[in-house]
């Protein structure tokens, strides 16, 4: 896991394992999408997640191209854009996939802002 949006496209030509960006045809409308959620998360919006083992991971603006993190051939985030015109970001929340149930309402507290924010834009 980690705190980032992140959007299309999550594959690449190339299937290079992670530095390529896979730029769609609506490239500036989904990093306004993921810009509209990262800006309003605490820890998204600094893009450094700080996730252990990963502390060096940064993501400008705390969103990322997906292929530019890391390549994923067949995913549902490019195949629900490409074959049935679906707009689809990503949401990395936190670092741990499945935290405890005492995280919780710091996690609701750290996404409520964000998720308003995105629905409006939507």
């Amino acid at each position: 896991g980690s705190v980032v949006a992140s959007y299309p496209y999550d594959d690449s030509p190339t299937h290079r394992l992670t530095g390529v960006y896979s730029k769609s045809a609506d490239d500036e409308v989904f990093k306004y999408l993921a810009k509209a959620y990262a800006s309003h998360h605490p820890i998204m919006r600094t893009g450094k997640p700080n996730c252990p083992g990963e502390e060096a991971e940064t993501f400008p603006d705390g969103i990322t191209n997906g292929a530019q993190w890391y390549d994923v051939e067949g995913g549902m985030q490019d195949y629900n854009y490409v074959w049935a015109n679906c707009f689809e970001i990503t949401l990395e929340l936190s670092c741990c996939k499945y935290p405890p149930t005492s995280e919780l309402p710091k996690e609701w507290e750290n996404n409520r802002e964000s998720l308003l924010a995105f629905i409006e834009k939507v």
